[in-house]
């Protein structure tokens, strides 16, 4: 997700996902948080120089 712009639903089918709801499920029991916040704070992460 970092390296893409792609929508979630297209993020969820090309790592194996049939919904994008059972993707973010998943992710956010991985790491904690739902992917569309995870993308949101990379975005605003500052990049280092």
């Amino acid at each position: 997700m970092r390296t893409t712009g792609a929508p979630l639903h297209s993020v969820a089918a090309r790592v194996g996902y049939a919904s994008e709801y059972a993707f973010a499920h998943a992710f956010k029991h991985e790491f904690g948080t739902p992917p569309g916040r995870c993308r949101r704070e990379e975005r605003r992460a500052p990049r280092p120089a």
